[in-house]
């Protein structure tokens, strides 16, 4: 297969990084993925797992790159594109892979006049506890969720792009405003995350040797990294508070039933929740 893109560039070659850098070369999308970080051990490891060919930890090696995926924390993320669009090559197509779109989109787009790149974000709903270039796996996105946010004035041949980028990876592609995709994600991801880290805190120290499948299975994604996960949580506060308040009032409704003694109300709830997880599949 002839090489999409000649030359990526990958800065943040972590889970989502690596794992997009192995399949860009293991489908032969690429001829060169440049990996950019911050630490030389890590790039090393990145290589190692061949998720790049060449490593740099300077930022300016994106000025070499067809395309640029910026996949670190969404608190660095406006930084470093700022960074990476000073050195491109005019009209470079560039995408980021943060959790949350709204902000990271608002701040490239307040500059647009004055960028060089081209850049659209988007976001790949692949996430893990694992971390590192050595959690990274070339099938990753096969048949997984990646949504592209564009924003108003953002061409429609540059949202094209990005979505063939992910699409070659085996993603499936949605297209949706960058709040809307926020408000989306507070419900599905950052709500569930902040109720398993409310599930692990509150289980007290004595009761975790008698945990079982469904504790462990609540609680799995209180594991991510607390750091990179706080940025998520407060950039998106407007939405997940919107999304928490839902949560409270459904299990109120439940407490409800349960201190009534209810319990056609109680089965009728349960069963709600039931079929609503059903119809999701496996």
């Amino acid at each position: 297969m002839n090489a999409h893109w000649p030359s990526v560039a990958i800065v943040g070659v972590g889970l989502i990084g690596g794992s997009a850098g192995r399949a860009l070369l293991g489908r032969g999308l690429a001829k060169r993925v440049i990996g950019i970080g911050r630490s030389q051990a890590s790039l090393d490891e990145a290589r190692r797992t061949r998720a790049v060919t060449e490593t740099s930890l300077d930022p300016s090696a994106v000025a070499e790159a067809d395309l640029v995926l910026v996949a670190a924390g969404v608190s660095s993320i406006p930084g470093l594109l700022d960074a990476v669009d000073a050195v491109v090559k005019p009209g470079t197509l560039l995408t980021d892979a943060g959790s949350t779109k709204a902000s990271i989109v608002s701040g490239w787009e307040r500059k647009r006049s004055r960028r060089r790149g081209r850049f659209v974000g988007s976001h790949p709903l692949a996430g893990s506890h694992r971390r590192g270039p050595q959690a990274a796996d070339e099938d990753l996105f096969i048949g997984r969720v990646v949504v592209v946010t564009p924003a108003k004035a953002t061409p429609p041949e540059d949202v094209e792009a990005v979505g063939d980028f992910w699409s070659a990876l085996g993603a499936t592609v949605y297209l949706m405003p960058p709040r809307e995709h926020d408000r989306i994600v507070a419900a599905t991801s950052h709500a569930p995350h902040v109720m398993a880290a409310a599930i692990a805190t509150a289980t007290p120290a004595a009761s975790l040797p008698f945990t079982a499948g469904g504790w462990r299975d609540t609680t799995r994604i209180a594991a991510g990294d607390a750091e990179l996960w706080a940025d998520i949580l407060l950039d998106n506060a407007a939405p997940l508070a919107a999304a928490m308040r839902q949560i409270a009032t459904a299990s109120e409704r439940l407490m409800a039933a349960i201190e009534a003694g209810d319990r056609r109300r109680l089965v009728t709830l349960l069963s709600r929740a039931k079929d609503a997880r059903d119809a999701l599949g496996s």
